[in-house]
């Protein structure tokens, strides 16, 4: 097989990979806010309940959860697995990464001054308000390194949905690589993660640029 071969046939598979990455963004960075505010409940059982949520989902590997949300249904409930392996696949990844994401957005939410809360009071804002027009913009700014961390970590988690044989990148490469008994699929497959990378990190770091308004 030729390089250019490789390249392509590894492309439709980066196809794919960036599915499961902007899929993933897509639900787990609302779902996360959701998650921190749960956390951050004064109902303790919520707020306990949801501590122990997060703290299995971190607590325990991503390919673990891959295989469960996959394959579980099945086990337990005699539920043929589904034929769009995609579906599972995201929503392993969006349940993992809201944890994370929650725990960045609590920290950022509990580092805002109580003094902000009191004078939108005596400004006459609403809990709601003082949340979405005061309190989340500062903490969209203050949390943005944090998120960029773990958005770039994504990229190339998303290699793991090779265990549940999701036709993605890394998935294909590592059949090119069985069967030709290479590593060069492998160092190709490496390559494109890094330069996808290289453009998520333009991109974040763009908007934290934008972000520096005090700068």
């Amino acid at each position: 097989m030729t390089l250019t071969t490789m390249f392509l046939k590894m492309g439709e598979g980066f196809g794919k990979t960036c599915a499961i990455f902007f899929l993933t963004l897509l639900f787990s960075l609302p779902l996360g806010m959701l998650v921190a505010l749960l956390r951050m409940s004064r109902n303790r059982l919520v707020s306990a309940l949801t501590r122990g949520v997060i703290s299995i989902l971190r607590g325990t590997p991503l390919m673990l959860q891959l295989l469960a949300v996959t394959y579980g249904p099945y086990y337990l409930f005699g539920i043929s697995v589904s034929r769009n392996k995609l579906i599972p696949v995201v929503t392993a990844f969006a349940i993992n990464y809201a944890a994370y994401f929650a725990e960045i957005y609590r920290g950022g939410i509990e580092s805002m001054p109580v003094g902000q809360y009191e004078a939108a009071q005596v400004l006459g804002y609403t809990r709601k308000q003082t949340f979405l027009r005061i309190i989340l913009p500062q903490v969209i700014k203050r949390i943005l390194p944090s998120v960029t961390n773990e958005v770039v970590t994504l990229v190339k988690d998303t290699s793991m949905a090779f265990t549940v044989s999701y036709q993605e990148m890394f998935t294909i490469g590592k059949q090119i690589a069985n069967s030709q008994t290479s590593f060069i699929p492998f160092l190709v497959a490496g390559l494109f993660y890094y330069v996808f990378n290289l453009l998520v990190d333009f991109a974040m770091g763009r908007v934290e640029k934008r972000l520096s308004y005090y700068r």
